[in-house]
């Protein structure tokens, strides 16, 4: 029997793709094998997965060769947890921007969690390979520290976590001009972690930065950072350093390159040759969209570009290589740090979803404002990401809840209707939210594992998300562990 005679064809669904380049998303998925190759315009089905319904590894496997797994609210929404169970499908999981201001929480086989700031959430999986890309800015001192952690629980690092020469090194010193800056701006300020992300990022747009790169030419690293010191002296005055300093810190750096030099890649080259390999790769995002640099509630955003673009940006991959976005959202909202929030809840139901949900930073340990599910705001992300399917997460905390509400729609204080996310915030905190109430559910759904086997009112709820927002809902979170995802 022939090849084209065993197998059915299924139009791909990139959201990538163009019609003059929709031969660049045409993938195989194999029956068996958990790995990727791209051979003909159109994606090959087995007949007996298109007419059967799939099963859960069928739809993990029938994501395209480079997925994307992006943050589509105000971060925390749990996309460690889904990349650390994708990984294992992929050869590849890479970081493509911020820095260690992410804080992905993961669980192993056994239940013991992690907290991963800098490392991709594919390291739990012995057979993933982990970039960090060039759009990452990296703090070598927690960095390591991050390793030494995950060796010291047993999680083999060796030859496994590849650093872009052309990532951007954060020093301990944009960390307190971090919190220097935070201070000036007193009553207004962002909330941001204080980890030094925008101080590194405002170094390498001014052309200034040092990269890891330059950890190789240890002649003029000297120069290079002290021009950084002193710009920084300059611009605040709570902040000083001395010619004794300095020589403690290129003593530190001339240890870190020596430790970091078999990390170091051009990752540019390697990203690339890989998915000319055919092999699979998984984006992990760090923040989410409505945090991002462009398209967030500017300026109470990251420095960085969390969305989509993000990814060729950080990775130096073409679009055209991309397939699959899954955007991961909350079953409600949170959000950390000031900014305005049109969902939020600042009365006892609030401090409900908070214990509920353990809405507390992983980086900072900071409390989470809370609120309704925005879909405004997801139907925002989502027309920017271009998400081929979400992944709800926490469905769980709204247990016991008698009735839940849905922010479907923003008007004006005078009743006018707001189609989109503003740009202007002080229209955004203006505001008026129009819900649509849906009846709760009582029973604990924590062990449910079949979409069917919902109750009722929470299938209704999923399914109102899809209607309004228009993209499938393929992932449900109920837990924190591994095991607590439906597949949808």
């Amino acid at each position: 029997m022939s090849l084209s005679s065993m197998l059915s064809f299924e139009a791909s669904s990139s959201p990538f793709l163009f019609s003059h380049h929709k031969h660049q998303g045409s993938r195989l998925i194999p029956s068996a094998a958990p790995r990727w190759t791209q051979l003909s315009p159109l994606r090959w089905v087995p007949p007996q997965a298109a007419l059967a319904a799939e099963s859960d590894a069928d739809k993990v496997r029938s994501l395209s060769q480079v997925a994307g797994v992006l943050g589509s609210q105000w971060g925390d929404e749990g996309k460690g947890k889904l990349v650390d169970i994708l990984a294992k499908n992929f050869d590849i999981v890479a970081r493509c921007q911020g820095g260690a201001n992410a804080g992905h929480t993961i669980y192993n086989s056994e239940g013991k969690k992690f907290a991963l700031h800098l490392i991709p959430s594919g390291i739990l999986n012995e057979e993933t390979m982990c970039v960090i890309g060039n759009g990452v800015v990296i703090h070598l001192p927690g960095f390591f520290k991050e390793i030494d952690g995950l060796e010291s629980n047993g999680v083999s690092c060796a030859g496994r976590i590849l650093v872009s020469d052309r990532a951007h090194l954060l020093f301990d010193f944009h960390q307190t001009v971090d919190g220097l800056r935070e201070a000036e701006l007193a009553n207004s300020l962002i909330g941001t972690t204080k980890r030094g992300i925008g101080p590194c990022y405002s170094n390498k747009v001014n052309r200034n930065g040092l990269r890891v790169c330059d950890l190789r030419h240890m002649d003029t690293f000297k120069d290079k950072l002290e021009v950084l010191l002193r710009d920084a002296a300059m611009r605040f005055k709570g902040f000083d350093y001395d010619v004794f300093f300095l020589k403690e810190e290129m003593e530190r750096y001339k240890r870190f390159a020596e430790k970091l030099e078999p990390f170091i890649t051009d990752t540019v080259y390697f990203m690339n040759k890989s998915i000319q390999e055919r092999k699979g790769v998984l984006v992990e995002g760090g923040q989410a969209t409505m945090l991002d640099i462009d398209f967030g509630t500017y300026p109470f955003v990251t420095s960085s570009s969390p969305s989509a673009g993000g990814i060729c940006t950080g990775l130096g991959i073409s679009p055209r290589s991309i397939g699959d976005l899954i955007g991961v959202v909350k079953a409600y909202t949170t959000r950390v740090g000031s900014g305005p929030f049109p969902t939020e809840l600042l009365g006892k139901t609030g401090d409900t979803l908070r214990m509920a949900g353990m809405e507390f930073g992983t980086v900072t340990g900071r409390p989470r404002r809370c609120g309704w599910l925005d879909l405004v705001a997801l139907k925002y992300c989502c027309q920017i990401n271009g998400f081929s399917s979400l992944n709800l997460t926490k469905l769980d905390v709204l247990s016991g809840f008698l009735e839940i509400k849905l922010g479907v729609s923003y008007h004006k204080p005078g009743g006018e209707r707001v189609e989109s996310l503003p740009a202007d915030l002080e229209l955004l905190e203006q505001i008026q939210v129009k819900y649509e109430v849906l009846p709760g559910w009582e029973s604990d759904i924590s062990s449910v594992r079949n979409y069917k086997d919902l109750p009722q009112a929470a299938r209704n709820y999923v399914e109102r998300i899809e209607e309004i927002v228009g993209v499938p809902i393929h992932y449900i979170g109920v837990g924190p562990g591994r095991d607590a995802l439906i597949f949808k």
